[in-house]
């Protein structure tokens, strides 16, 4: 493979909405650009893109492929990124090694919450994108409806580079603006594409968007305007020069069309890739976290980011990397900046899918991936050993989903806890932790899909059968009145004797204060060296909890009176006293369970408000508000935890995967008495069971 300087590279992240077309999109750009010799389907499991076992079952990208191919002596890295809301985290780390995002549409289905998403993305990284309106050979399309969507959704910016002759079944024909070209598609499905005037009858349409055209790209320089304003237009080399400049500044959003799976527009679109998307060394220097600034050129030390890992069979891990400045070379000695350790760099691969091909060497701007590095994991930047440089970490999305996992067979907890570990760091959009409150190991990914996943991964890879189950909600227990109650522990034995006597007096505190411990003791009824003792004994009792197992939270707690023994007093007989004081007082001082509730944020198309909110609203939900966002609503909600349980599984469905949310914790608030009682109920149960 030839080696390729950061200016004949580009890096295009591929994302979009589920459904849209990308894989397709990607299958086709390969085979334009001769890396394949024929388009494999989804449908077939024989796309380049989704290789894994899981992806050709489901029919649905998983993972981030990195893909490649060579057009009019530039390197192509495509970065196919997975449309479901369940693996969002792939497309975040994917776009850290983008230099461009190609946001594809559906024509059928238009702008999606998932298109909304990844502009969202594209927009907090800096990166300058473009659209491409996909499957235009469907039936009963209305190309300029997507088109006006798409401006009123994201702004004036977005322009219009290229249009359809015809929709539907005729689409072989695109009018290319900027050019002013007629592009004449083979109806074979070869890609072969010839060029000619534009028929008189779109003339005038050309015209019109032609001068559009001109205008958002003179507007974005003020040489160009001036000159725009003193001729009257501007020649195809400013144009070309300008259109380029303004795509990469952001200030226009070109829109392109094709049909993936007919092979139409793909030449155009490589074309375009190559003529008007910035090369690495185009874009403005990388930045470390301390303030650093580093030019991405092969001549400044090395800085590389892993921006994903995954574990092939018979291969071991591959850690997918881009290089923003430097090269780097098989065989030399890295730092991690991040865990500041130094690794070995052994073999190096470029990819096409799951197709590897051996270099010696990745140059600044070039993205491939490296094998068995020691602990250098997703998020990690290798650099030059003698001149430290740490990129910014990834941020990915809050878990919203989660599993407690029980292992199927006795012993296997080391197992299970060691794979999930190493799964994490592989994907760490999933997390994994033990919850010594709950006593149970909780597992939280991005959907109910995500982590059947995970599961089957944890079972192919380490051989551990795991049972999985709900996790326990973690209920709070507190009163509401005022109690008092004397705790008396008098024990006789052979010998020396227990004996301890504690009054207390319980009163509750507002929500969020937690414990106060007040010592009212007056003329030494119980010496001071056991007034700890006491306090022990109540704290110890709040986080064994009295109602339903669940820790006590928000009293005041003032020990007031009480009695002693000068022989046979201790500090086990007053702590014992304590906790029976604290038992009996807080079991008169209307005692009630407290559940966490959470804020959710859901994004759904207007038309699927309502079921949304009755389904909040079944689920004991308060809504907060709610707010229009062109033809989406974003609703604003409290619920309880209790009834999230697979939340994002019941809203997919309810939206037909066109939803999304997103939750964290608010606050505790009390239990309604009927649902407190089957709660305290059940706990009485598994605490007789066990």
């Amino acid at each position: 493979m030839k080696v390729f300087k950061a200016e004949h590279i580009r890096n295009v992240g591929i994302a979009g909405h589920s459904g849209s077309g990308k894989t397709s999109l990607a299958e086709a750009l390969l085979f334009g650009m001769g890396a394949i010799n024929r388009m494999g389907k989804i449908e077939q499991g024989s796309t380049v893109s989704d290789y894994n076992e899981d992806e050709i079952e489901r029919q649905i990208s998983i993972n981030t492929s990195l893909l490649h191919g060579e057009w009019k002596q530039t390197k192509i890295n495509l970065l196919d990124t997975p449309g479901f809301s369940d693996f969002f985290g792939d497309v975040v780390s994917a776009m850290r090694a983008a230099d461009v995002m190609m946001i594809v549409v559906s024509a059928a289905s238009g702008v999606e919450v998932g298109t909304e998403r990844v502009r969202e993305l594209a927009d907090k990284y800096g990166l300058p994108r473009f659209y491409v309106i996909n499957k235009l050979d469907r039936e009963n399309l209305d190309f300029d409806a997507v088109y006006g969507e798409l401006k009123d959704r994201f702004g004036k910016k977005i322009t219009l580079m290229q249009f359809p002759v015809e929709t539907g079944p005729n689409f072989y024909k695109i009018v290319d603006v900027l050019q002013n070209k007629l592009l004449t598609y083979e109806h074979d499905g070869s890609g072969k594409v010839s060029e000619s005037d534009v028929p008189a009858e779109l003339a005038g349409r050309v015209e019109e968007l032609h001068n559009q055209l001109v205008e958002a790209v003179a507007e974005s320089d003020d040489e160009l305007l001036e000159k725009y304003f003193d001729e009257g237009d501007l020649g195809l080399d400013d144009l070309v020069a300008g259109f380029k400049k303004a795509i990469m500044s952001r200030q226009v959003v070109p829109v392109l069309c094709t049909s993936a799976t007919h092979n139409v527009g793909i030449r155009g679109l490589l074309d375009f890739i190559v003529t008007y998307l910035p090369a690495p060394n185009e874009l403005p220097p990388i930045e470390s976290v301390d303030g650093k600034s580093r030019q991405r050129s092969d001549s400044e030390p090395l800085t590389a980011l892993v921006f994903k890992t995954v574990s092939e069979p018979h291969v071991g891990e591959l850690s997918y990397i881009r290089v923003f400045s430097g090269v780097l070379e098989s065989g030399e000695e890295v730092l991690n900046a991040t865990q500041d350790h130094v690794e070995r760099i052994g073999q190096i691969f470029i990819l096409n899918g799951k197709q590897k091909e051996g270099v010696d060497r990745l140059m600044a701007g070039d993205i491939g991936a490296l094998v068995k590095l020691k602990s250098t994991h997703t998020g990690d930047t290798l650099c030059d050993r003698k001149e430290p440089f740490k990129l910014p970490e990834i941020e990915f999305p809050e878990p919203l989903i989660s599993i407690a996992v029980v292992p199927k067979s006795k012993g296997d907890e080391d197992k299970i806890g060691t794979g999930l570990q190493t799964l994490h760091e592989e994907d760490p959009t999933f997390i994994v932790r033990y919850d010594p409150e709950l006593k149970q190991t909780i597992v939280s990914g991005q959907g109910e899909m995500h982590l059947d996943i995970i599961i089957k991964r944890l079972k192919q890879k380490f051989g551990v059968d795991v049972d999985i189950t709900d996790p326990r909600i973690p209920y709070r227990e507190t009163i509401k009145g005022k109690a008092e109650a004397q705790g008396k522990y008098k024990k006789q034995t052979g010998g020396r004797g227990q004996y301890g006597d504690a009054h207390l007096r319980l009163e509750p505190l507002p929500r969020g204060q937690g414990f106060e411990f007040v010592d009212a003791i007056v003329g030494g009824v119980i010496p001071g060296k056991f007034i700890p003792a006491v306090e022990k004994g109540v704290v110890e009792t709040m986080k064994e909890g009295v109602l339903a197992g669940y820790p006590v939270v928000d009293v005041r707690v003032t020990c007031y009176d009480g009695s002693h023994h000068p022989v046979d007093s201790s500090e086990v007989a007053f702590k014992i006293a304590a906790s029976m004081a604290f038992k009996k007082a807080f079991m008169e001082a209307k005692p009630i369970l407290l559940e966490p509730i959470y804020e959710i944020e859901v994004k759904v198309p207007e038309e699927y408000m309502g079921d949304v909110m009755g389904d909040i609203s079944s689920r004991r939900g308060k809504i907060m508000g709610m707010e229009s966002d062109g033809r989406f609503q974003i609703i604003k909600a409290k619920v309880p935890l209790a009834e999230l349980q697979k939340y994002s599984t019941a809203l997919r469905s309810m939206t037909q995967d066109r939803g999304i949310f997103r939750q964290k914790f608010s606050h505790y608030e009390e239990v309604p008495p009927d649902i407190a009682e089957k709660i305290i109920e059940q706990a009485k149960k598994e605490k007789e069971e066990s």
